[in-house]
């Protein structure tokens, strides 16, 4: 190898270590610049993440201010009925001592006239301190008894009314936030016949089909009463619901014979109980109520089939149930408290002979067995007042009774009934003592009782109207409430000619 091929091959490999060193250099520098494209991005995704949480950050507390400014408008607010409350507390206040003033300035008005007459009695008739203390008690009874008289009524009457405006506005305002339906009059049940023929098929040979019928069901057919129709009748309407069932479903088969008709009667006592248990879930439901026992469901379901007055017992209960919690809601008590007592009031109405008793106890008697609230077992046994009332959810209970009982289109009743009953309310206040006429209105409703003024005084005719109402109340069956109002008038005319 001569100098020149070593030179050669010197040169060849300093270039390839140049060009190594080139491309060595070439991708340092996109390594370099693939990392710190690397680094930008997640600088930039660092910044967008903090910048969320930031913006997360002042959500959250502008959301924080949010619930810290209505907190604070409902401080302020119950601040200002706190305020409006004490300034009404201060005015009843005023006026209480405004009437103790006053009463106080009649006592020492009374006390002067006292010394004023025993002073002259003493200088008069020279009786001893005994003899002109009581002379001077009976004038001045007589003299101040008319002042005290009138000044107690007022102070009563305007309490009474306050009272009374405050209840009314109550119940006003459940009333008109239940929408309820005039119950329809109760009538016979009928099924219709397709043809003639059908009857016999019924009656059957003999009378087999119709006392198997009959015997099934526990209820009695009426075959020749109408024609291409079948009349059943029953005292209890869920036996009565059952034969038609079964009566609708023999006539749809066909063929009606003795084992068929116990099948169809069968079949129709499961449908009715399922649809017994459908009606009791379906009121609970609509009361938006929970943890009540399958038995009382049944029962709930079983008053459906039930009328008091013509009136659906099932519809009343809810409809006594709404008002409660209303008027529960309005004077501060328990709603589903009371929505419970009004549901469970009646249900002692669809119970057996099983239990002894009116239908009030014997209802309360059951929702005990099955672990309801005393408040509301009370509520149930004390709604006809047969028992004392423990607690408020009995009287509203009677309230709302009493409001769903004499709604307009509630209940029905005969014209020979009610003729009666207006006859009975009449004749019990025209046979108190000082009274010149009385007269039913209002359907029955009030009685306004006109007295005798120069026979009766005012306290008197207060009395009268005591008597009335209590002679009323235990001598007469009657549904809702009876008003009564006694007039004591004078009038004096003279005519100038």
């Amino acid at each position: 190898m001569n100098f020149d091929q070593i030179t050669g091959f010197f040169i060849g490999a300093l270039a390839s270590v140049v060009l190594v060193s080139l491309v060595m250099k070439r991708r340092a520098a996109r390594i370099e610049q693939v990392l710190r494209q690397k680094l930008d991005v997640e600088v930039r995704e660092t910044r967008l993440a903090l910048r969320e949480e930031r913006s997360e950050q002042a959500l959250d507390l502008k959301s924080r201010q949010a619930d810290l400014d209505s907190a604070k408008r409902d401080l302020d607010r119950n601040g200002q009925q706190l305020i409006d409350q004490e300034r009404r507390l201060d005015e009843k206040d005023s006026d209480v001592q405004r009437q103790t003033r006053v009463l106080e300035d009649a006592e020492h008005e009374a006390a002067k006239i006292r010394r004023l007459y025993r002073l002259k009695i003493h200088q008069i008739s020279q009786l001893d301190r005994d003899g002109a203390r009581q002379v001077l008690l009976r004038d001045t009874e007589k003299d101040c008894a008319e002042e005290i008289h009138e000044l107690r009524r007022g102070i009563l009457a305007r309490s009474e009314s306050e009272v009374a405006d405050e209840g009314r506005r109550i119940l006003l305002a459940a009333m008109q936030r239940i929408t309820s339906q005039p119950m329809n009059d109760a009538t016979a049940t009928v099924v219709t016949l397709p043809s003639e023929e059908m009857k016999g098929r019924i009656i059957g040979r003999e009378g087999r089909n119709i006392r198997t019928f009959e015997h099934a069901t526990g209820t009695t057919l009426m075959i020749d009463e109408t024609p291409d129709s079948v009349l059943i009748s029953c005292f209890d309407p869920v036996r009565r619901e059952i034969a038609r069932i079964a009566l609708e479903a023999l006539l749809r088969d066909g063929r009606i014979h003795p084992s068929s008709i116990e099948d169809e009667v069968q079949k129709a006592e499961e449908e009715m109980h399922s649809n017994v248990i459908e009606f009791g879930e379906n009121a609970l439901r609509k009361l938006r109520l929970t943890r009540v026992h399958p038995e009382i469901v049944v029962l709930l379901g079983k008053l459906h089939y039930r009328l008091s007055n013509n009136q659906n017992t099932l519809a009343h209960s809810v409809e006594v149930a709404n008002l409660c919690a209303l008027i529960a809601s309005e004077i501060g008590l328990d709603p589903m408290i009371a929505k419970r007592a009004g549901l469970f009031h009646d249900i002692g109405k669809a119970v057996d002979e099983e239990y002894s008793g009116s239908h009030a106890m014997a209802g309360a008697e059951i929702i005990k067995q099955h672990g309801e609230d005393p408040r509301v077992v009370n509520a149930a046994a004390a709604h006809h007042k047969e028992v004392p009332a423990e607690s408020a959810y009995a009287g509203l209970v009677m309230v709302a009774d009493s409001l769903s009982a004499v709604r307009p289109g509630a209940r029905a009743s005969s014209i020979d009934g009610f003729i009666s009953r207006v006859r009975s309310i009449e004749e019990i206040a025209q046979s108190e003592s000082g009274v010149v006429d009385a007269y039913a209105i209002q359907a029955g409703r009030e009685v306004r009782v006109i007295v005798e003024p120069r026979a009766v005084s005012d306290d008197e005719a207060r009395q009268i109207a005591r008597k009335i109402r209590s002679r009323i109340e235990e001598e007469l069956n009657y549904p809702g409430s009876i008003e009564v109002t006694v007039i004591r008038e004078q009038r004096f005319s003279e005519t100038a000619v």
